[in-house]
């Protein structure tokens, strides 16, 4: 297949969300657009045969009218569909391999902040080898706090970095979106003083600013490669003492994507995602992009 941008369909508003979003990302990358219904197989005494039949005609109209949506709203764009069986871990995963970027919908809970995530895009999100975006319904995002400017608006990319770990792929990813998007970079990181330091506080204030002068050197330092390759990317840093997730979350608030890596590696249950991911996807309100990373 020729480069795309995959999108998992259901009937769920947040999987129009995510088609809408990712027909925008693909238009901006320059490929093509493939919307996909995993149906779950073999069926089951709760999912009988002729109500498998129903449904793979009722996914099929789903998959044609958004495909028909998202060229009428993008003229030029290139979309296809198609149904697989199987289950819906493994096929999506499987997609997701094969996609420039894989974006799924992310189901929020009332008016509370966050994602209520199903354990089939986190298993996608925690296996797959490209970068895969979670994207809530406009309803949960209205129901959100607005951003900075109280009206809702949200713009920027937040990309959230740990420069102890490098992680190319994660930089090349913002600094891509940020410039295709022409949105500003805002990039930050956050470190936290080891064990001994609040004795040695009491002992000596200035340690505090000296660590922070040398995280913001060290992000400094980490961001100047990029900043000569994408000279048109407006970048903030910051570099703040405290949880990582929590500065994330309070960040894209007011953003329109936040981007965070996930380091490939396996444990001895499995793929899994480190606590940040894990935290960010369920906490914030911006669209999410994990960025898998050796």
């Amino acid at each position: 297949m020729t480069p795309h941008v995959t999108v998992g369909m259901d009937e769920s508003p947040e999987s129009l969300a995510a088609a809408l979003w990712a027909a925008e990302e693909a238009t901006l990358l320059g490929v093509a657009l493939h919307l996909v219904h995993v149906e779950e197989w073999p069926v089951t005494a709760e999912v009988p045969v002729l109500a498998a039949e129903s449904l793979a005609e009722r996914f099929d109209t789903l998959l044609r009218g958004t495909a028909d949506r998202a060229r009428r709203e993008r003229p030029g764009l290139e979309v296809t569909t198609g149904m697989s069986r199987g289950r819906a871990p493994g096929e999506l995963t499987a997609a997701a391999n094969e996609a420039e970027v894989t974006v799924l919908g992310s189901r929020g809970l009332g008016g509370v902040v966050g994602f209520l995530i199903g354990s089939v895009s986190l298993a996608v999100v925690a296996r797959a080898r490209r970068p895969v975006v979670l994207v809530r319904s406009p309803r949960d995002t209205r129901q959100a706090p607005a951003g900075a400017g109280g009206d809702g608006t949200r713009s920027g990319i937040v990309l959230g970095l740990d420069i102890e770990h490098p992680c190319d792929p994660v930089l090349a990813f913002a600094f891509g979106e940020a410039a295709r998007r022409g949105e500003e970079l805002r990039v930050v990181h956050s470190w936290n003083p080891p064990p001994t330091y609040g004795y040695a506080a009491i002992l000596d204030p200035g340690i505090g600013s000296g660590l922070g002068q040398r995280a913001a050197e060290g992000l400094a330092g980490t961001l100047r490669h990029w900043r000569s390759r994408f000279p048109a990317v407006r970048v903030v840093e910051r570099a703040v003492a405290g949880p990582a997730a929590a500065e994330l979350v309070d960040a894209s608030r007011n953003a329109g994507l936040l981007v965070v890596g996930r380091r490939s590696r396996r444990s001895p249950v499995g793929p899994h995602l480190g606590h940040v991911a894990h935290a960010v996807i369920h906490h914030s309100p911006a669209p999410v992009a994990i960025v898998p990373f050796e």
